[in-house]
């Protein structure tokens, strides 16, 4: 019998990996960073994104001083990711015709 462990992030850190070998070469060619944004239904986020998102946060906390504004930054990529999940589950529901 065939068992495959299935490990949550697993397929996020795959995607940045490939991401970093797809581009990475042309963007240091270009004198620029590459980062890679990667995540998956499960709400894992590759860690070089949960660099970038805390970095943004910092930086939205130095120059927007409001409690709402603390959170910002992960509340709207999470709600953005769930639109887009959401949107490709409909995508995929079998259509009825009658």
């Amino acid at each position: 019998m065939w068992s495959s462990a299935f490990t949550v992030g697993q397929a996020a850190l795959k995607a940045a990996s490939g991401k970093v070998i797809k581009h990475e070469k042309a963007c240091l060619d270009n004198q620029h960073v590459f980062i890679p944004f990667a995540f998956d239904t499960f709400g894992f986020l590759a860690p070089e994104a949960v660099d970038l998102l805390s970095r943004v946060q910092r930086v939205m906390r130095s120059n927007v001083m409001t409690p709402r504004s603390m959170d910002v930054v992960f509340k709207r990529l999470s709600f953005a990711i769930q639109k887009g999940v959401a949107a490709q589950l409909v995508a995929r529901l079998p259509t009825i015709s009658m």
